[in-house]
């Protein structure tokens, strides 16, 4: 049995590109992609006592999990569902979307809720204009004569050039991309802590800050990398930034000892991530051209 969508679906979408869509899924549907996750599942289990394959099927549906029955089961509905969705409202979701189930009780349809999440769409203006004024601005050398002045250097340009970027092009970064950034930061610090031997509470005593203040910090933070990266991005495809296969290659041999190593990494997504990082490199470069 098929799900109408017109019929089964709720959809809604906030200021920020946040996209929510609600999926009530018939129970008899439910049902029938369960007995298929129950039949995928219950392949390689042996029962004690029965040759494999054998035993009868209440034994064998024993020994799996509820929640690994009910992940199976989803995992052969939600992706077709979200894909026809995507289609139906057009949506270009900028993350896999993240699936929580609101209601799933026996004999009951199930209520399903994916988010994702749609890039803003960004508008320069006249950002160029901008970093040509600020290129007759000079850093003051301290103790010295006020008339005497020096060239900022490049990474003191790349610096203003990002303040002015991030204070004059207004962007609405969707809530769901910086939770997942936040969420990877402190994934990643709990994960070097625990390598000190340390404990969250530990560490945030010695710092002098909270787990509340910490996460605030690195939701702004999140949020001013978004955003640049967006803007960059936007630069790269308006003025037509591009980067060579060669420069592709190039990091991925400095990256690696030998061929074998090279062969692992040389991926189309890896060479797909090293090039959206050289081009917003080239971006910066670009920028402090004018700047």
């Amino acid at each position: 049995e098929e799900i109408n969508l017109n019929n089964w679906q709720g959809f809604a979408k906030s200021e920020d590109g946040t996209v929510q869509i609600s999926f009530t899924i018939p129970f008899s549907v439910i049902k029938k992609k369960k007995e298929e996750a129950l039949e995928e599942l219950t392949k390689d289990i042996t029962v004690s006592g029965f040759r494999k394959g054998k035993a009868p099927k209440e034994k064998v549906t024993a020994q799996i999990p509820e929640n690994t029955l009910l992940e199976t089961t989803l995992q052969k509905l939600l992706p077709s569902l979200f894909a026809d969705a995507v289609t139906q409202h057009k949506i270009k979701a900028a993350t896999y979307p993240k699936f929580e189930v609101v209601k799933a009780t026996e004999n009951s349809d199930w209520q399903i809720r994916a988010t994702t999440c749609e890039l803003p769409d960004i508008k320069l203006d006249d950002y160029k204009q901008l970093l040509l004024r600020s290129k007759s601005t000079k850093i003051w050398v301290p103790g010295k004569d006020d008339k005497k002045q020096k060239e900022p250097s490049r990474e003191e340009k790349e610096q203003e050039i990002i303040k002015i970027l991030l204070e004059t092009i207004n962007i609405n970064v969707p809530k769901v991309l910086i939770e997942e950034e936040v969420n990877s930061r402190l994934s990643n610090l709990l994960a070097r802590i625990e390598k000190l031997g340390l404990s969250l509470e530990g560490y945030l005593a010695s710092i002098g800050k909270t787990s509340e203040s910490l996460r605030q910090e690195y939701e702004k933070q999140a949020r001013e990398t978004i955003a640049l990266t967006l803007i960059l991005n936007k630069i790269v495809a308006e003025e037509k930034l591009s980067v060579s296969q060669s420069e592709i290659d190039k990091i991925l041999h400095s990256s690696v000892k030998d061929e074998k190593d090279y062969q692992k990494l040389n991926t189309p997504e890896q060479r797909r991530l090293i090039e959206a990082m050289l081009s917003r490199r080239s971006a910066l470069d670009y920028l402090t051209t004018l700047a």
